[in-house]
C-alpha cells in the first residue's frame, strides 16, 4: 500500500495557525484548510464590527491558504460554516455570495455553543489544486 503525501500549505497572508496544527495540507489534488476565525493576519487579532467584517476577513483568510496551496475560493468544493447564532446565517450568506461564483461549492452551516477567541463565526473550506507548484510553502 503506496502512503499519500501530506504536504503542509503556510502563508503570511492569513493567520498563522497555532504549533498544533497547519494551516492546510495538499493531498493529492485537494487543499484542506483548517477553520479560520476573523484574525487580521498582520495583527492576530479579531477583526471588529459585524459579523460580516469578521466573514469577509475569513473568506480572504481562506483563499490565502487556497492560493499557497495552489488552488482559490473558485475552486472551493466543501465550505464549513459554524456559527453560535443562527440567527446570523443570513448576514453571513450576504457576505458569502459575493466570494464565491457558480458553480457554488457544497455547503453545511451548523450552530455551535462557542468558538474560538470568542467568536461568532468560523468557516472551513477545501478546493481542487489547479495550478503548479501545489502545496509549497509560501511566504507571500
Amino acid at each position: 500500500m503506496s502512503k499519500v503525501a501530506r504536504v503542509p500549505v503556510r502563508t503570511e497572508r492569513a493567520p498563522l495557525p497555532p504549533p498544533f496544527l497547519s494551516q492546510g495540507l495538499v493531498v493529492g489534488d485537494v487543499v484542506y484548510c483548517s477553520g479560520q476565525v476573523g484574525a487580521d493576519p498582520t495583527t492576530g487579532k479579531l477583526v471588529e464590527g459585524s459579523i460580516q467584517n469578521r466573514t469577509r476577513q475569513i473568506l480572504n483568510n481562506l483563499s490565502a491558504v487556497l492560493e499557497a496551496g495552489g488552488s482559490s475560493l473558485h475552486d472551493a468544493i466543501k465550505v464549513n460554516i459554524f456559527l453560535t447564532d443562527m440567527a446570523d446565517f443570513p448576514a453571513v450568506n450576504e457576505v458569502y455570495a459575493t466570494f464565491f461564483s457558480d458553480p457554488k461549492p457544497v455547503r453545511t452551516c451548523v450552530s455551535v455553543k462557542s468558538l474560538p477567541l470568542g467568536t461568532d463565526v468560523e468557516i472551513e473550506c477545501s478546493g481542487l489544486v489547479t495550478k503548479s507548484g501545489n502545496g509549497r510553502s509560501s511566504r507571500l
